[in-house]
């Protein structure tokens, strides 16, 4: 998602009240490069429904720990609580319940059903039934965990932010503080046994203990270089990786670290061997370097991602798991001479709108001309061809067949067949244009900001954008969102809480009293009279008399609300920053919090599915009511009652589907000076 317009002079900006309205109006702030931090969102509501992936598949955080128990059985931890969980050997990943949006950074499984997860602000999961149920353990740390490593069901060892460490031997139901001797975040640590571990650090700290962490002894590591991942086989033999390409090895627990030739410069996030000789690091740009005798030598291997890797397990010297940036999660069961795709997408681009005329028929419009179309509720995306590479800012579409595109440099596209065939149609200006709206095939407004002129910019139509002609409204603020129920009843809302209202079509634009001066980024109208806007802050104006009076209504959230759709006058969908959802079934009296199971920004919500960054589409999707299962009658024999046995009922496994090469992330940055947590770029 754009930031701002790098041709906008800031001194126009200034003019036209809207710095911070440009730095808004995609949801996708800088910030979204980073790793959302933990969370302070509202508890969440609606448990008869909730939001599901629709791409990336399965499910589209990113993923920083993985642990594999055998072939088969793994679990992954991300961005916003995630775990996920397969059976399968990753044919199949279900989404599990964490009970957090905190970041988990690190998981270890030491069976199939019991593992430990932990992540931000000190949290700590524990599941004993291979993740069905995940609980809260008291870590008696607020600072950041990074990894974790069991030797049994009872026995492990966290680390993490400014040299914390923490020791259980009951499972976790006691976390007891052990002294690391530095204030360095402690970025991995491996375990072999109940007593000997390592933990590594950055400026090559490396850290070592032979009795259960009551000591640890700092070692010669022979580099100055980050270390992130480290992993041992016995109690001699390890690896540990890092910046640069760094390689470290050795073979009597860490008295001497000798330096290997890894022969790349790319930064390894992580390290699995399955023996003294089996192992493979991953890292930047999709990196997978793999070693049969130690580290003596490492071949790289072809990973056919650009994403950067972060976790990998390998179970045995055959079968491994890596996962990393948005999702992206790779299979190999030949030692990695061929990594399979287990997670797909349709686009990796950031979507900026998105427009469904019926709960089957879609499309979202976004970044580099990005256009995905759905004629079955988002089952499956298809990509369409625009035409351009310019960002398409704004879609609106009046049924299966026609709809108009709107984006930056005064593009407008137009399509008469479902998006089969876009059509660049003549806007007459070079202005972005951040949002549109048509009541029927040939009336159509679409807004934005002339910075040439320093006035907000309305175009109208008549003929399905044969002809635009631009509107005289008076506006010195950027405008953004626009609604019209008909023809000529139409609201445009935008910079500074402007708000602007027609009853003919545009022909005469008045200025409205919204009683804010936060910026507006859209706007929904049911009918002429009930309409709501949404914007910085939280903000949530309400309106029942076609803009007469603006009301105010609680959000319960003050993250800024980008997108909003109402399908009648009491059933609304607000979206925004950092994944925020609310929902109101009552004309917005009261707004309920959703969980989205997302951290990223949405930018944009049409009935029930929402978009936002790096691609991300999400439904809302009602949960089945259970059907009660009927408790069989045991019918008694005159002698011996025999005891039941029943017969557990096998979970179907869902049928994979194809899954492309992941692609890149929208903007790759470069490698981050070390953050307080192990942060991959994006």
């Amino acid at each position: 998602m754009r930031v701002t317009n790098p041709r906008i002079p800031l001194t126009i900006l200034g003019l036209a009240a809207s710095c911070g309205l440009l730095l808004a109006i995609h949801a996708g702030q800088a910030r979204i490069g980073a790793a959302p931090a933990a969370s302070n969102k509202l508890p969440a509501g609606a448990p008869d429904s909730q939001w599901r992936w629709q791409n990336p598949l399965p499910q589209g955080n990113t993923l920083y720990g993985i642990c594999f128990t055998d072939p088969d059985t793994g679990t992954a931890t991300g961005d916003n609580g995630t775990i996920i969980r397969t059976t399968d050997g990753g044919n199949s990943w279900v989404i599990q319940s964490s009970g957090t949006t905190n970041t988990l950074y690190g998981v270890s499984f030491t069976d199939a059903n019991h593992g430990t997860a932990v992540g931000a602000s000190g949290t700590i999961l524990r599941t004993i039934d291979g993740g069905n149920t995940w609980s809260s353990q008291t870590s008696g740390t607020t600072n950041g965990l990074l990894a974790v490593s069991f030797t049994d069901s009872n026995t492990g060892t966290a680390v993490g932010e400014n040299g914390i460490i923490v020791r259980t031997t009951d499972g976790g139901n006691t976390w007891v503080s052990q002294t690391s001797g530095t204030t360095n975040n402690l970025n991995a640590v491996s375990f072999t046994d109940a007593n000997n571990g390592t933990a590594v650090s950055w400026y090559g700290i490396i850290l070592r203990t032979t009795d259960g962490g009551a000591n640890w002894v700092s070692q010669t590591s022979g580099t100055g270089s980050f270390l992130y991942g480290v992993s041992f086989t016995d109690a001699n033999n390890g690896t540990a990786v890092g910046e640069g390409g760094t390689i470290l090895r050795t073979t009597n627990g860490g008295s001497n670290w000798v330096s290997q030739t890894s022969g790349t410069k790319s930064f390894l996030w992580g390290v699995s061997f399955s023996d003294a000789n089996n192992g493979t690091a991953i890292g930047s740009d999709g990196t997978i370097v793999r070693t049969t005798n130690g580290g003596t030598t490492w071949v790289t291997q072809t990973s056919g991602t650009t994403n950067t890797l972060i976790g990998v397990s390998f179970t045995d010297a055959n079968n491994g798991t890596a996962v990393g940036l948005v999702g992206t999660t790779l299979r190999t069961n030949d030692g990695g001479n061929n990594w399979v795709s287990q997670s797909s997408a349709v686009t990796a681009n950031s979507l900026e709108d998105v427009s469904f005329t019926d709960a089957n028929n879609g499309t979202a419009v976004g970044d580099d001309g990005t256009v995905l179309r759905t004629t079955n509720g988002g089952n499956t995306w298809i990509n369409q061809t625009s035409g351009t590479t310019n960002t398409l800012l704004g879609v609106s579409f009046t049924d299966a067949n026609n709809g108009t595109a709107v984006g930056e440099f005064g593009t407008i596209l137009r399509t008469t067949d479902g998006g089969n065939n876009w059509i660049p149609q003549a806007s007459g200006t070079e202005s972005d244009l951040w949002g549109v709206s048509f009541t029927d095939a040939n009336n159509g407004t679409t807004v934005g900001f002339d910075f040439n002129t320093v006035t907000g910019l309305i175009l109208r139509t008549t003929d399905g954008g044969s002809t635009w002609t631009s509107q005289s409204n008076g506006a010195f603020s950027p405008l953004v969102g626009v609604s019209f129920t008909d023809a000529n009843t139409g609201t445009v809302v935008g910079g500074a809480g402007i708000i602007l209202r027609t009853t003919d079509g545009g022909n005469n634009w008045v200025l409205q009293t919204s009683g804010t001066e936060s910026d507006l980024l859209r706007v929904s109208f049911t009918d002429a009279n009930t309409g709501t806007a949404v914007g910085q802050f939280g903000t949530i104006l309400r309106t029942t008399d076609g803009g007469s009076h603006w009301l105010p209504q609680q959000s319960g959230t003050t993250e800024l609300l980008a997108g909003v759709s109402f399908t009648d006058a009491d059933h609304g969908i607000a979206v925004g920053a950092l994944g925020t959802i609310v929902r109101t079934t009552d004309g917005g009296n009261s707004w309920v919090n959703e969980t989205s199971g997302t951290g990223y920004d949405l930018s944009r919500v049409s009935l029930t599915t929402a978009v936002g960054y790096g691609g991300t589409i999400l439904r809302r999707e009602s949960a089945p009511t259970p059907t009660p299962t009927p408790t069989p009658t045991v019918t008694p024999t005159p002698s011996v009652t025999p005891s039941v046995t029943r017969t557990p009922t096998a979970t179907p496994t869902p049928t994979p589907s194809v899954t492309p090469t992941p692609r890149p992330p929208p903007t790759p940055r470069t490698i981050p000076t070390p953050r307080p947590r192990p942060t991959p770029p994006r």
